[in-house]
């Protein structure tokens, strides 16, 4: 006959583990002077039966039976370690298939209340990996998914042996879902965080000590992740749900996520090199993808990314070159201000992350589709475009930049913006002379080949790469910095003196006024964020003469002393002027004149904190405004936000060039 299961009430055990599995964990008991012993189903000895070890054989029957579980995955007692103390045991580990000596379940059976069993299982998951977690007092269980070392999500039951995570964890995820994740934020009072914040979180918990260039892997994942989204959406290759998710073990992970940045980079070439791969660990990535997997990255407008970029490259000392990303309310009123359109070409000559170009693509789309009798919705990046609006981007719209890094963050917004067009080159927009130099180069072509060709259709003449035909041309070039290369100085009319000697040096901005002009044709026009002091300085006198002569001065518009903080406090002036062109044949005509008005106007509302953080406006019940695509509106009086606010100065301005008959208005 065999021995009793050594517990004072087993009544609940058949029907919560099976009449069965309590008869075969029944017929391991033995006795031993008197004491009740198993033979223990992983450990192959005798154990002594007392009640915890009851729970946990019906368990390890469970697992090798029920789950499929081979014993070799299987251990007891398995040490957790933190820091030094390696006193710690966890009750049954069930290890990775991958990876076999990573737990990949830890199974809890201590007589617990849920709460503590829990919080228990948090800190042993997080001290190994494990990805799943499983409590149990032998009459109920409960299984979570470890998504990141601060999010358990309780799951319906533990995989089978021939199941992933993904296959219990629950239903596939689409946009839809991404957008009830954010509604569901918002409706629980949870602040905001950006992604620049998700990132700086997940440099403090994982990347500062992965030995691996946070920008790059970053990068790659926003990457994919932004190809995810707009793939699931228009159902690009037949995907109907999203796969940037953690929802398996690492090392599954690690193969699903290299898939899907395989799949971007076919589909959106020019950013990453063919065989690039992710260089996370499984580990380390899995965090990361947990951290962002809920996070919507495309809106109407991709400005949650490009605060991220900013910030990573700016990580990767952009700022010491005295060259910072402009806010995209400044970018905005420029492009209302230059009013862009569709048979224009467009050009930025320090691009950065490309804002200037995407807003105006943003600007001339609109004007496509309204004239189309069609809508933009809150996810207008991700929708399919007419034809005439992937033709604007394709063959009208330029960019450059010598930071190699801003210029794959640039491809990457103007790829997805284009659908797959892009013109953003990486060359020095300042020393052309050595710009076939760079073209010959075989690696340098494959990717910027195309973009290349374009270009070079609108040079004004076949000898030099100086002169340019581009119709409107928006830039904040670098502020910081002189130029005292001879080579680079020679051409440059800024860089002599009053009596034609060569100056030792000269700022980086100054010789960009020049160059820029260069780009234009006649009647072409620009707008440029420069120091203010440009405008008053007495030294700089012999520079407006430069630009009055060659140019109407259509504008100037003072802005913030905060705009670029926190990387500098530099008080700046946008500048917007239409070179003279008497002959209509040869541009938009901006007939030259002796005394003609110019617009002028500072802001007042100041759109940052002086610490850079941005001030938003605050709707009647106190919470920040939010447009009709979901964006914050930040404060500002530069223009009407979708008549959210108060007319501002792109308004005014637009009022002003009506009265004035410019052309381009």
């Amino acid at each position: 006959m065999p021995l009793p299961l050594p517990l004072e009430d087993s009544s609940a055990l058949p029907s919560f583990f099976g009449p069965a599995a309590v008869e075969a964990v029944t017929a391991l008991l033995t006795e031993k002077k008197g004491k009740p012993y198993f033979t223990c189903q992983v450990r192959d000895k005798e154990i002594l039966a007392k009640p915890e070890e009851v729970i946990r054989q019906l368990w390890l029957h469970r697992l090798i039976h029920h789950y499929g579980y081979p014993k070799e995955r299987l251990t007891v007692e398995h040490p957790i370690t933190f820091g030094r103390d390696s006193s710690k045991r966890a009750d049954i580990v069930v290890f990775d298939p991958d990876r076999p000596t990573v737990p990949y379940c830890i199974v809890e059976i201590k007589q617990l209340k849920i709460k503590g069993g829990k919080e228990q299982l948090r800190s042993y998951t997080h001290a190994t990996g494990a990805p799943l977690a499983l409590w149990s007092d032998g009459s109920q269980a409960v299984v979570w998914h470890r998504k990141n070392p601060n999010y358990f999500v309780e799951i319906p039951d533990l995989p089978t042996v021939g199941q992933t995570i993904d296959d219990i964890a629950g239903q596939p995820w689409t946009m839809q879902t991404l957008i009830e994740f954010e509604k569901r934020r918002e409706a629980e009072g949870k602040k905001a965080r950006s992604l620049r914040q998700l990132i700086e979180d997940m440099e403090d918990e994982v990347l500062a000590n992965a030995g691996v260039d946070v920008f790059e892997e970053v990068f790659k994942l926003i990457f994919a992740k932004l190809y995810d989204e707009i793939a699931c959406y228009q159902g690009r290759r037949g995907q109907k749900f999203l796969r940037f998710r953690n929802a398996n073990t690492a090392a599954q992970l690690k193969k699903n996520i290299q898939a899907l940045f395989d799949d971007a980079k076919t589909e959106w070439e020019g950013v990453f090199a063919e065989d690039e791969k992710i260089k996370l660990s499984a580990d380390h990535l899995q965090v990361c993808v947990g951290s962002l997997e809920e996070r919507k990255l495309f809106n109407s407008n991709l400005d949650v990314v490009d605060e991220a970029f900013e910030y990573l490259v700016n990580k990767s000392a952009k700022g010491e070159k005295g060259q910072y990303f402009t806010p995209r309310w400044v970018i905005d009123m420029c492009v209302k201000m230059m009013n862009p359109k569709e048979h224009e070409t467009v050009i930025d000559t320090a691009c950065g992350s490309a804002g200037f170009t995407v807003h105006a693509i943003f600007h001339v789309w609109k004007q496509i589709l309204k004239d189309e009798g069609l809508a933009a919705s809150h996810l207008f990046t991700m929708e399919e475009k007419p034809q005439r609006c992937k033709d604007y981007v394709r063959d009208q719209v330029f960019a450059i930049d010598f930071d190699e890094k801003s210029v794959r963050v640039a491809r990457c917004l103007n790829l997805i913006a284009g659908d797959g067009q892009t013109n953003v080159l990486h060359l020095n927009t300042l020393d052309w002379g050595k710009w076939d130099e760079t073209a010959k180069q075989d690696d340098w072509r494959d990717t910027y080949g195309e973009g290349w060709k374009k270009v070079r259709k609108h040079q004004a003449g076949r000898q030099s790469y100086r002169n340019f035909g581009f119709d409107l041309l928006m830039a904040n070039p670098p502020f910081a910095g002189d130029i005292k290369q001879t080579d680079m100085l020679a051409p440059y009319e800024l860089s002599h003196k009053a009596n034609g000697k060569l100056e030792n040096a000269v700022g980086r901005d100054l010789l960009f006024i020049e160059r820029n002009l260069d780009f234009l044709r006649p009647g072409g026009r620009m707008a440029i964020v420069l120091p203010q002091g440009r405008f008053n300085n007495a030294s700089d006198k012999r520079l407006r003469e430069f630009i009055a002569e060659r140019c109407r001065i259509l504008a100037v518009v003072g802005l913030h002393p905060n705009t670029f903080k926190p990387h500098t406090g530099t008080k700046t002036s946008v500048l917007f002027v239409q070179k003279w062109n008497d002959n209509e044949s040869a541009g938009p005509l901006c007939e030259k004149v002796e005394d003609y008005n110019i617009f002028f106007a500072t802001q007042r509302l100041p759109s940052k904190d002086t610490s850079g953080d941005k001030i938003l406006v605050k709707a009647p019940s106190g919470e920040p405004l939010r447009d009709s695509h979901g964006h914050w509106v930040v404060q500002h009086d530069l223009f009407n936000h979708d008549g959210l606010t108060q007319d501002g100065i792109a308004e005014a301005f637009a009022e002003f060039a009506a009265k004035e008959h410019l052309s381009f208005f």
